[in-house]
């Protein structure tokens, strides 16, 4: 069984199902201003925020909803607003079988920097979303190619002004939550990635799925966590395994060159 496949993610929900971990969605959550972590003082954990980002490819975030919903699972699934993500009909079955969706934002990259435009956009961009979801939480996209920093923006505004209850990378104290993410198609790896990492005090090193499923076997993973998952990596077709294996290795390539400039 190879990483990245629907198998070894049907697998790894299994482990954390019998691992006694409670699924939250983040709008599930009681969030209350950074950097307090929601359910400090709750007897509700081990718990696991399920977050998908579907940056391309959600025909496989479909699959991943579906099966998650055979297992009773909810997750928060984080729409881009291009075509490579925003496909309505899939949005809506994702929305109709109980999941949460979030906007995947990357306003200030599109506006390239322009602050006032990005703002216009973020706004439009949300109440699209809105027609499929009440949309309550979002996350940035790393746009890592754009000098930009979607997070910027809110340095001169607030999300909060527009409904928003929570974004991640402000919102949850990664000191007390576990982040473990599949960006670049890798695990938790700072050398490919530009953006989505995040400041903590945990040294866990997993490189595949397969070291999760031992360190909940073993009971060695913290009974808070954050899993964020890009379903466009994941799939059982042996063909597009290595065809994404083989784009997503160059890419990282020209990642790590990119970082260190």
């Amino acid at each position: 069984m190879k990483d990245f496949t629907i198998s070894i993610y049907k697998q790894l929900l299994q482990e954390l199902k019998k691992s006694n971990y409670k699924f939250f969605t983040s709008s599930n959550l009681t969030f209350t201003s950074s950097p307090n972590l929601p359910f400090t003082s709750s007897p509700i954990h081990p718990f696991i925020i399920l977050r998908h980002d579907v940056d391309r490819k959600p025909k496989n975030s479909l699959k991943t909803a579906i099966i998650e919903n055979e297992f009773g699972i909810k997750a928060s699934y984080y729409f881009r607003i291009g075509k490579e993500s925003n496909q309505p009909e899939i949005i809506k079955q994702i929305a109709d079988l109980g999941h949460e969706i979030g906007y995947h934002y990357e306003d200030l990259a599109n506006a390239k920097g322009n602050y006032n435009k990005a703002i216009k956009q973020f706004e439009n961009n949300l109440n699209y979303f809105r027609k499929f979801y009440p949309v309550k939480t979002m996350c940035m996209h790393g746009s890592p190619l754009s000098k930009w920093d979607n997070r910027d923006l809110w340095n001169k505004y607030n999300y909060k002004d527009y409904g928003i209850i929570a974004e991640p990378y402000f919102d949850l104290n990664f000191d007390e939550i576990f982040y473990i993410t599949d960006a670049s198609r890798t695990w938790n790896n700072e050398k490919v990635t530009l953006r989505d990492k995040v400041k903590s005090n945990f040294s866990i090193k997993i490189d595949s799925a397969f070291d999760i499923i031992t360190l909940l076997k073993s009971n060695k993973l913290p009974d808070k966590i954050m899993l964020n998952t890009h379903p466009q990596n994941w799939t059982n077709n042996k063909f597009q395994w290595y065809k994404i294996l083989f784009w997503q290795s160059l890419k990282n390539i020209v990642k790590k060159l990119y970082i260190k400039l």
